[in-house]
């Protein structure tokens, strides 16, 4: 298990930073917002440059931030069953969960998104809106979005395999269950 938690590790700390990035774009995204809002309404001026520049930090926050989200444990879960079994099934159905749906899910996305990304890149893909930016910076967020899922997903299983072996992963790195009247 050793190598794995390492991997795991390393993954966690990958997303974590990259959900750090993920905060700023949300940051950089209102900032932006209200500037253009001034400008458009203060001094009548408008672009579209920078409206696409919001929508692109958007896209930056969904797709980079959703590993880190994982990775905290604070993604959406539907708790009918989940909230009324032992932390011993939970891992369990976890488990289940990741092999059976998120992985195959994940890693299919990243793979049909990467072409997306190329022909953009290869076309220089820009906005058909004047003054727009270049698509395909915007459209590799996708894969590598995806891709980042995939390995939080990885590390996730890992930990969670550990713990059912009974090896417990560094307590930084686990991220505890909660029961809904906690």
């Amino acid at each position: 298990m050793g190598p794995l938690l390492a991997f795991s590790r390393g993954v966690d700390r990958l997303n974590a930073a990259v959900g750090k990035l993920a905060d700023w774009a949300v940051l950089l995204a209102c900032g932006i917002s209200a500037g253009n809002a001034f400008i458009r309404y203060g001094l009548s001026y408008s672009s579209n440059a920078w409206l696409e520049v919001q929508w692109y930090l958007f896209g930056a926050t969904v797709m980079l931030g959703a590993s880190y989200t994982l990775f905290r444990n604070e993604h959406v879960r539907v708790d009918i069953l989940y909230s009324n079994i032992s932390d011993r099934a939970r891992l369990w159905v976890d488990v289940f969960g990741f092999i059976c749906f998120m992985l195959p899910a994940v890693t299919l996305l990243a793979w049909m998104t990467w072409p997306f990304f190329v022909d953009s890149f290869v076309r220089s893909e820009g906005s058909p809106n004047a003054g727009g930016l270049l698509r395909w910076p915007v459209k590799l967020l996708l894969p590598v979005g995806f891709f980042l899922l995939s390995l939080q997903g990885l590390s996730e299983l890992i930990k969670r395999i550990a713990l059912l072996r009974g090896v417990r992963p560094d307590a930084e790195v686990v991220v505890e269950y909660h029961r809904p009247e906690q």
